[in-house]
């Protein structure tokens, strides 16, 4: 392809010459991505941050295992290292773990502020790492390497997790004041960049700016962005807007042919290209790539219900559940206590609710009304206008007892769900279990929550808890119950921790 367009002929017919500006720059020259300003400065500072950790680790290391001052030298004469002092092989092994970090892509500008995937890099570059001095150690029998791999390893690892998720929530409230962003330009129909746009909307946490659209030539519809250009000026609009993405969206107007161009297009801008598939809410674990001739294919992974995992799952809530239920017995006696005098009538409430395929169950809880309130409840959903939603909460709720609206704004309520999960009708995570009555206004969207066991903490309840709409919550719960893992569960429960402490969303 030439990298000249708009060449004229003067009148006497001689060659043509090219126009002082070049539409691309020649064939062969690097472009430079465009890059964020905030991109460089934030790296820096993680760099200086996991120096810092390390240093701080490794010295700490020698210290328990030799001494700071001990002048114990690691010799190996069968292979000629004499005098290899131990604060040579921790600067070694500190250079050697911020190479590391870097070449896995631990900061790169596609993973920094991400969470799970940056962690997971952190973590697997450094296991590589000491994989190798493990293996090194052995091979030229290094005893003392022992030390660094039993409490370097793991210490490190977890402060190194620990820093970045600091770091991502420094990145989260800048970019809630508007700082920090990444400016992205939707491509392709009306409707899909609406939906891109809704759901970039919904997790501002990511930092997209959305600066406009651009549409198929001729067709005009609202938008919630400017209507920018069309896809033959993508390239011209990106350079004029200075994004830093171009983000195409599922469309049929859309074809691989026009795909090919507005990536041919960028290339002189330094633009990145992203391609969002019109599948969505499904999570990183589920997706993979094969590259085959010509077509990049993406496998989605059915949901797993059943096997292995399922048993795994159930295993450990079980043996979880009875040692909560055993560390939390004081503090259940002493809301038993409280609920017995605060109002008459029963300690405990017991009520049906539909649980796994549909099956029904007790579900334990304590009594934070009034005895009588659930014949209360059909004329208090009507007064609020919300008979007609499946999410049966009141607002103000009159019923709730002086010590029911303590425990329940510390969720202490729900503690005998333990017995629950220990006779195997709940989950310590997953959806919360409702009532026939809710359950019979579900749309087949919502009759997935019930694929598997319900949950005395869920995704819903640490994002928000009953601040949230219906619509968030079923989007959440059908998250979790098509993604789950147990990396998820585990995160969920520390949240829960957090949630609760801080009671938020409780009514």
């Amino acid at each position: 392809m030439s990298a000249i367009r708009g060449a004229t002929r003067d009148d006497r017919g001689a060659a043509p010459r090219p126009l002082r500006r070049l539409a691309q720059p020649p064939v062969g020259t690097a472009i430079k991505r465009a890059k964020p300003t905030w991109e460089k400065p934030y790296q820096r500072r993680i760099v200086v941050t996991d120096t810092l950790i390390l240093a701080g680790t490794l010295v700490g290391t020698q210290a328990v295992w030799i001494g700071i001052d001990s002048h114990t030298l690691i010799s190996a004469p069968q292979h000629g290292f004499n005098q290899v002092p131990y604060w040579a092989a921790s600067l070694v092994l500190l250079i050697g773990w911020l190479i590391v970090l870097k070449a896995i892509g631990t900061r790169s500008p596609r993973v920094i502020g991400s969470g799970f995937a940056e962690y997971a890099r952190v973590a697997d570059g450094s296991f590589r790492l000491f994989g190798l001095v493990g293996i090194t150690s052995l091979l030229l029998q290094f005893l003392p390497a022992r030390g660094y791999i039993i409490t370097a390893f793991p210490v490190g690892v977890l402060l190194l997790v620990a820093s970045r998720w600091a770091w991502r929530q420094w990145l989260r409230a800048q970019r809630r004041k508007g700082r920090y962003l990444i400016r992205i330009l939707l491509v392709g129909s009306p409707s899909s960049v609406a939906h891109l746009h809704e759901e970039f909307s919904r997790r501002k946490y990511l930092g997209f700016q959305m600066v406009g659209a651009c549409l198929p030539q001729g067709v005009d519809a609202p938008l919630p962005v400017r209507r920018l250009g069309s896809f033959a000026t993508v390239a011209e609009v990106a350079r004029r807007e200075r994004v830093h993405a171009v983000s195409l969206a599922g469309s049929e107007d859309l074809p691989p042919g026009e795909v090919r161009r507005i990536g041919w297009k960028l290339e002189s801008t330094g633009v990145d290209l992203m391609v969002a598939p019109a599948i969505t809410e499904v999570a990183g674990t589920r997706i993979h790539t094969r590259p085959v001739p010509g077509i990049p294919l993406m496998y989605v992974e059915s949901p797993s219900y059943e096997g292995g995992k399922k048993f795994a799952k159930s295993l450990l809530d079980f043996g979880i559940a009875w040692l909560a239920l055993l560390l939390a017995s004081p503090l259940m006696l002493g809301t038993a206590i409280a609920v017995k005098l605060s109002s008459p009538g029963p300690v405990f409430f017991r009520q049906q609710r539909i649980g796994l395929n549909g099956k029904a169950f007790g579900v334990f809880k304590f009594r934070s009304m009034r005895v009588g309130a659930d014949a209360e409840l059909p004329e208090l959903l009507r007064a609020q206008g919300t008979e007609d939603t499946p999410l049966f909460k009141v607002d103000n709720d009159p019923r709730i007892t002086p010590a029911g609206r303590f425990i329940r704004k510390y969720s202490l309520d729900e503690l005998p769900q333990l017995i629950n999960v220990i006779r195997g009708e709940m989950s310590l995570v997953g959806p919360r279990p409702q009532r026939a009555e809710e359950v019979a206004l579900y749309d087949h969207a919502a009759g997935r929550r019930l694929l598997v066991k319900p949950g005395i903490t869920g995704l819903w309840q640490v994002s928000g808890r009953s601040n949230l709409s219906w619509e968030d919550t079923i989007r959440m719960d059908l998250y979790y119950a098509e993604n789950w893992s147990f990396l998820d569960d585990f995160v969920i429960l520390l949240w829960t921790i957090r949630t609760v402490l801080q009671s938020k969303g409780a009514r």
